[in-house]
């Protein structure tokens, strides 16, 4: 273990895991926060301070899963048993990559996925250290499934909560009333869904792995206590005798704001979980390799590995964030807070579905799809077109370009080093 910490690769590894996290938090980050800033619900610095709390709490928390996925999920590590360093360089080299990648597309203000980065860059690796056979393509195709599917799950989800909100509140001829009538039905389902993220095999770091029938009971209790206090929360909305519609449903947009400030909190924590493993993954590797001497398929991952992840994380959203955090919040399409909650929650609950699964999803895809689905309760008009094509044509070039990237940084750090 000790020598572990005296080897350059392991603090070189560090230092470019915190800056893999770090345009993490400026790309993808924003891309979870920015409904709630587009919409009004927060302000930037408020979107700051609960990423801080949530997104740590999600990686550390419950962010082991996803990170043992990119870690050995991706390319057989095995495959590098006779040559342990090369693993190592090729887990540096795909963290670099990809952070590279990001980097330029924060700037750019292009929201790319930074799952398609890391994933890209540790089959790119694989593909120049051991041949097309170490990359594993059933794990792999299962991926680039999900990449499709997150984004239509969390598309309908949006606009389902978002038609509900619709028909049940906001077309509701006293839409207030109708608002304290359904507004806690629409939180009970966010605590149930976290409740259940948490305790069903989720918090293993403190030993509480409950069966799903226990957890589903003990989740239906959060979420039924939690709406009880919602209802008396909106109880206290306040309009004046005579207010007409407008009023009415200013009224309700503001106590949906409160709901997309929840729901701001339930995807930061559902972000933190999945996509600390794109900068922590291969740093779990690099020290797994490290402190044993050799390569084996299973490490135990170290707390402290999450905690870099997230920390680097919230602070790319403090200092890098603003570009990509624009491009979700205002040019797909209009935002108010009733359909950010929407949007949010199908987001969130589609990435944490993905976490459990030990799926690496997109959150750059679920949120796009999420606002792309509560646009379309407005018709295909209500979209920009434009923007969403550009989207989808930075999603295309992420992949190889991560991949031929991450190759030629193995190929030159193995050949300089002499490990290659």
């Amino acid at each position: 273990m000790e020598a572990m910490w005296q080897s350059p690769f392991l603090w070189m590894t560090i230092a470019v895991g915190l800056y893999m996290a770090w345009n993490i938090g400026a790309n993808d980050v924003a891309n979870a926060m920015g409904t709630s800033v587009g919409s009004g619900a927060l302000t930037f610095k408020k979107a700051v301070i609960i990423a801080a709390i949530f997104e740590l709490l999600g990686a550390v928390l419950v962010g082991g899963h996803v990170t043992d996925t990119v870690r050995k999920g991706i390319v057989d590590p095995l495959v590098f048993q006779g040559e342990p360093m090369l693993l190592v360089i090729g887990m540096m080299s795909s963290l670099l990559s990809a952070a590279l990648w990001l980097h330029l597309a924060s700037f750019l203000g292009w929201p790319v996925s930074t799952t398609h980065s890391i994933v890209g860059a540790v089959a790119g690796f694989g593909i120049v250290g051991a041949g097309f056979a170490s990359v594993k393509g059933g794990t792999l195709g299962v991926i680039v499934l999900s990449w499709v599917t997150s984004p239509l799950v969390g598309a309908l989800i949006a606009l389902t909560v978002f038609r509900v909100c619709r028909k049940r509140i906001l077309d509701a001829s006293d839409p207030v009333a109708a608002m304290i009538r359904v507004g806690p039905w629409l939180v009970l389902p966010v605590f149930l869904v976290l409740t259940l993220a948490l305790i069903y095999k989720g918090l293993k770091n403190l030993k509480l792995d409950l069966p799903l029938g226990e957890a589903v009971l003990i989740g239906i209790g959060v979420g039924i206590c939690s709406a009880f206090v919602a209802w008396l929360l909106l109880r206290r909305i306040k309009v004046r005798d005579g207010a007409d519609r407008r009023e009415q449903l200013e009224q309700v947009e503001k106590a949906f704001g409160w709901l997309q400030i929840l729901t701001a909190c339930y995807v930061a924590f559902a972000h933190g979980s999945n996509d600390v493993a794109n900068a922590v993954g291969p740093l779990a590797a690099v020290v797994g390799t490290l402190s044993e001497g050799t390569v084996n398929a299973q490490v135990a991952l170290p707390v402290w590995v999450l905690w870099v992840g997230g920390i680097g994380i919230v602070v790319g959203l403090a200092t890098y964030g603003k570009n990509v955090m624009a491009t979700i919040g205002t040019k797909i399409t209009e935002l108010t807070p009733s359909r950010g909650f929407a949007a949010t929650f199908g987001a969130a609950t589609t990435i944490l579905i993905g976490s459990k699964l030990g799926m690496p999803l997109s959150t750059t895809h679920t949120m796009v799809g999420a606002v792309i689905g509560v646009g379309l309760a407005r018709g295909i008009t209500a979209l920009n077109m434009s923007v969403i094509r550009g989207v989808v044509a930075s999603w295309v070039i992420t992949l190889p370009f991560a991949g031929l990237l991450s190759g030629g940084l193995f190929w030159a750090i193995g050949s300089v080093t002499g490990y290659l």
